[in-house]
């Protein structure tokens, strides 16, 4: 059996293609790095947003706790109980 050599036009069509995934391969793997960059980026967000999530939980759970009520009303609220008096100290 004899072999037929690759013609000129099947020689172009076989280096486009080659040229063609490589740039459809080099065009991925931006894509790629850009999608990591944009999940490590989520995940940055997402604990941040489980802590915020963890002390308003917190905050409800202990919501009637009178020495938590009396830090808001002094702190928040500028209030005073009965008979305290309030030292504020300026730089």
């Amino acid at each position: 059996m004899q072999l037929k050599k690759a013609g000129i036009l099947t020689k172009l069509v076989v280096l486009v293609l080659i040229i063609a995934a490589t740039v459809s391969l080099l065009r991925m793997q931006g894509q790629i790095a850009l999608a990591m960059s944009e999940r490590e980026e989520l995940k940055l967000l997402v604990a941040q947003q489980t802590q915020v999530n963890a002390d308003l939980q917190d905050a409800v759970d202990h919501s009637d706790d009178p020495g938590r009520q009396a830090d808001i009303a002094r702190g928040e609220l500028g209030l005073a109980a009965p008979g305290e008096k309030v030292i504020i100290f300026t730089d």
